[in-house]
């Protein structure tokens, strides 16, 4: 009886110490996420911890482990794996640890190890041990010993390709970073997600993958693999899989900055949504939350880069360029994030694959649709509403449909009623002096009253895709959008001015959009040669009726009525066929080239009263050319990028030259350098109309090389990037000469007796812009984030304004702070906004003169260009996202709250003025005020 209860004391005693896990002492930690089976991961932890677990195969073979981990102790790793498939562990005393299912099992295991391996010091450099007494297959993982870890297993260097897609949709991943682990051997996959990796030193490397928006993905390497191209798939770091368990998340940034890269940001538009926005994700207005780009403008295609205007900005959308980038004011991107895959932005110093354009790129790629299932969903809000539908057609074609509509509501009402009642007084001969949000009337003040406008816009994207190997890729993409704005309103003329008073009716109804359709081939010639062939065909549209009636009083009680009205149609046409190449020569060069062509027509009409013809412009040119980069890496250090980009513009004549030069130096693994250089032209402009009584108005026109010349710039970047685990610090200076910039203003002349012409000037000039932007950003964490600063100046030079003055988009200090914060399902985001005034002209006063002949010339004395400046901007968002989840955890939607503008600041957009009586009247134009909205956006497969 004794003997039995030592035996069931024994038993329970190794039972108890198997739980416990007393003996594992190790301080590594593991990081990365892991979808593999269980043995390599035992090998994993091996190699991190120096510990050798020995196991029976056939016990673990069938389990996998598919987990996140962040600097997560090996120790608790083990423990959460053996819960998690009912497993035990021994630990012995010098570090071996043994799996087990019962405690039974842990005398034969360690009995069939004696008898093979009775010396046993370090574990056996084989990994699989067989005993002849049972023929059981056993399996040690190990950490080399210390006679093997100085051994080096000699294999050739190899090359390997493959292609990075989402693991849910199997969409391409462009732009992803893979790199060897623990070698400098380091990539970024194309357009289509291809990447190719040389002189990989060995089959048992294993590659780490990172994309913005999604988990960082560890591959194993294996003598199998190897053979034929890869192709690895990501989760999205914003769903929660039903087969996933995250632990010690990792903290994924919302932008994304390369520190080898110079003036690159990179966006997940999957985290748009914990943004704080007006009624949509807006992939264009995040960007003006990073230094550099203006954010003060509260309009999308209001995109000031580094002193630049919009028109100097190059946005593409799957390779065809879009010319109308906004909906609604401008206070809406023109794309619907549910069709958008990737977004990059190129600040200044961009590629030679870029050209026509004098600040910026940005290159967006739409989703090609869902490769696995059919999957449709939708975004609601207080404004607009959109719904997608993706599916695969069969298993080698995908179809996405994005369509996307605002509606009239009680919210959208009430925004623009704020956003178009303005308060106005009498100038008094002095600039600038309409009432602003904050200030009493004054004498003389009054209202404007307001019609509200019927405003709407749409966007529909479609995109068809077709794989019909592994080599070959073809995708057709369709992208429309159009808005209709009615911004016609009534002033009432108080009667101190007039006998009787009376009004002025304005009809004011824009009809504006944009049309794009690209069709590309790409090929994978071999895993060296890469290519992309587009052809492309882009329209713009924009017709404004702006009419004015006027009906005064006299003190009779009689009404006369004045009449005059302009009307404008602005088209562009643009077809385009390019071709770029990849060939990547070795690990350390690769060579970009390709060859572009494209033909435009522009047409501009002017008309007043709907029947005279004052300006008929219509243009034509081709451009053509061909671009050349190389990327070199001699080293571990240093990478230079130099090219050069030929154009050839029709309407000149002439071949225009741009070399360009960029490159980084790693001082530290922490800190680096970098720069760049090189010379851009503009052909296509839209030319900024000089009318100072209705606020700007553009259009675009063709360079001529007279009139209108051909304008250029010259970037100089100079930038230093430190990161540690948790933040990035980055410092950029730049310095920008401008040449050949185009105004333009339009004098009537003559009367209606003799006939009205309408006179074009255009002005040239040139300038210059120059800042630094300091930008520290968190970069992991349940708190992310970033604030930023930039100093900047832009300064235009023309003759004809008197010289230099101020740029009318110049801004002098802007700071940003974004905060993000992550607590469960909650995502809270805060953003705040402070820039100083922008520059202005304002009419100073009126005079009336009569000639000889008796008839009246009435004349306004205007200030000095851009002499004046608006009240300083500043503006505070905030909003909360829940996510909504099923029972297996999969992410199905969210719901989003965001007020914008949550302490109701009377921003000054711009000042409109009207002349009555030689009366200066000036109106302010405010941005929105205080807007709150709700977004709930659901999917279902």
């Amino acid at each position: 009886m004794r003997r039995i209860l030592l035996i069931i004391l024994a038993v329970f005693a190794l039972y108890h110490q198997v739980r416990a896990q007393r003996l594992l002492k190790t301080t590594a930690v593991i990081s990365g996420f892991y979808t593999l089976p269980l043995t390599d991961m035992l090998d994993t932890l091996a190699r991190k911890s120096n510990i050798r677990f020995i196991y029976d195969m056939e016990m673990i073979a069938p389990l996998q482990v598919t987990d996140q981990y962040h600097e997560e102790p090996v120790k608790n790793i083990l423990a959460s794996i053996c819960k998690a498939n009912n497993l035990h562990y021994w630990v012995e005393s010098e570090q071996a640890i043994y799996l087990i299912r019962s405690t039974e099992d842990l005398p034969r295991l360690k009995k069939m190890m004696h008898d093979l391996h009775p010396n046993i010091a370090y574990a056996p450099k084989v990994s699989k041990v067989t005993s002849q007494k049972d023929n059981k297959v056993i399996f040690v993982a190990i950490a080399p010993s210390p006679s093997e870890s100085n051994a080096v297993k000699k294999t050739v260097p190899f090359t390997i390709s493959g292609r990075i897609i989402d693991q849910v949709s199997g969409e391409s991943l462009p732009s992803a970073l893979v790199k060897i682990e623990d070698h400098n051997l380091t990539t970024q996959t194309n357009s289509d997600g291809y990447f190719t990796l040389f002189n990989v030193p060995s089959d048992t490397c294993r590659i780490i993958i990172n994309y913005v928006g999604y988990l960082q993905e560890t591959y194993y390497l294996n003598t199998e693999n190897i053979k034929k191209p890869l192709l690895i798939g990501l989760f999205t770091a914003v769903k929660s899989l039903n087969e996933v368990v995250v632990k010690g998340k990792k903290g994924e940034s919302l932008m994304n900055m390369d520190k080898r890269k110079v003036s690159i940001l990179q966006i997940s538009p999957s985290k748009l949504d914990e943004l704080p926005n007006v009624g949509e994700r807006d992939i264009l207005r995040s960007f003006q939350l990073m230094p550099g780009i203006s954010g003060s403008n509260e309009s999308s295609s209001g995109a000031y880069v580094r002193g630049g205007t919009p028109d100097q900005n190059l946005v593409l959308f799957d390779g065809f360029t879009v010319y109308q980038v906004d909906h609604l004011y401008g206070f809406f991107s023109a794309f619907n994030s549910n069709s958008v895959k990737d977004v990059t932005m190129y600040k200044g110093g961009f590629s030679s694959k870029f050209g026509g354009r004098l600040s910026s790129v940005t290159d967006i790629v739409g989703k090609e649709g869902n490769n696995n299932t059919a999957n449709f969903g939708g975004d609601i809000s207080l404004l607009s509403a959109n719904l997608y539908y993706e599916k695969p057609i069969n298993n080698k074609s995908t179809l996405l449909l994005a369509y996307r509509r605002s509606y009239e509501g009680p919210l959208y009402n009430k925004i623009f009623n704020k956003f178009n009642t303005s308060t106005i007084s009498l100038g008094n001969g002095a600039p600038g002096m309409g009432n602003r949000p904050g200030g009493g009337g004054g004498p003389g003040g009054f209202e404007q009253n307001v019609s509200t406008p019927a405003s709407a816009f749409y966007d529909l994207n479609a995109k068809y895709t077709y794989a019909p190997d592994e080599k070959n890729r073809f995708s057709w993409s369709l992208y429309q959008g159009n808005d209709n704005l009615d911004n016609s309103k009534t002033i009432t003329v108080p009667s101190f001015i007039t006998s009787n008073g009376g009004e002025i009716t304005n009809t004011d109804k824009t009809t504006y959009g944009n049309l794009g359709s690209s069709f590309k081939w790409s090929r994978k010639w071999n895993p060296k040669i890469y290519s992309n062939t587009l052809l492309s065909f882009s329209t713009y549209h924009s017709d404004r009726d702006n009419s004015n009636l006027l009906t005064l009083v006299d003190t009779a009680g009689n009404e006369s009525e004045v009449r005059n009205g302009t009307f404008e149609k602005n088209k562009l046409s643009d077809l385009s066929l390019k071709s770029d190449w990849e060939w990547q020569l070795k690990d350390k060069a690769k060579v970009l080239f390709g060859v572009f062509g494209s033909y435009q027509d522009v047409n501009y009409d002017f008309s007043e009263s709907d029947t005279s013809k004052l300006i008929d412009q219509h243009t034509k040119a081709g451009i053509g050319g061909a671009y050349a980069e190389i990327e070199l890496n001699p080293n571990d250090k240093l990478q230079i990028k130099p090219g050069i980009r030929s154009s050839f513009y029709s309407e000149t004549g002439k071949l225009y030259f741009e070399p360009r030069l960029s490159g980084s130096y790693t001082l530290t693994d922490q800190l680096t350098l970098k720069a760049s250089t090189g010379k851009f032209y503009q052909f296509t402009n839209r030319v900024i109309r000089e009318d100072i009584l209705s606020g700007s108005r553009d259009f675009w026109v063709l360079a001529n090389g007279s009139a209108i010349p051909v304008s250029s710039a010259n970037h100089y970047i100079l930038g230093m990037s430190y990161e540690t685990d948790n933040f990035l610090f980055d410092v950029e200076s730049y310095y920008k000469t401008l040449s050949n910039l185009a105004e333009y203003s339009q004098r009537q002349t003559g009367n209606r007796r003799t006939g009205i012409t309408l006179e074009e000037h255009f002005y040239t000039g040139n300038g210059y812009t120059k800042g630094i932007e300091f930008l520290v950003q968190k970069t992991r964490g349940k708190y992310t984030g970033w604030i930023s600063y930039t100093l900047a100046k832009a300064i235009n030079n023309f003759e004809a304004y008197g010289g230099e003055f101020a740029a009318s988009h110049d801004t002098r200090h802007e700071f940003k702070s974004v905060n993000l914060y992550h607590y469960g399902r909650w995502s809270f985001a805060a953003t705040w906004i402070f820039a100083t005034g922008k520059p202005y002209t304002a009419p100073l006063s009126s005079y009336t003169i009569n000639d000889y002949s008796g008839n009246s010339h009435t004349y306004l004395t205007i200030s000095n260009k851009n002499a004046l400046r608006l009240p300083s901007y500043h503006r505070l968002d905030l909003s909360a996202t829940y996510d909504l989840l099923k029972i297996d955890s999969r992410k199905v939607g969210s719901i989003g709250f965001s007020v914008f503008n949550a302490y109701n600041r009377g921003n000054v957009w711009y000042q409109q003025y009207t002349i009555v009586n030689n009366q200066v009247i000036t109106s302010n134009v405010n941005y929105l005020g205080l807007t709150p909205n709700i977004t709930l956006s659901l999917k279902w497969k």
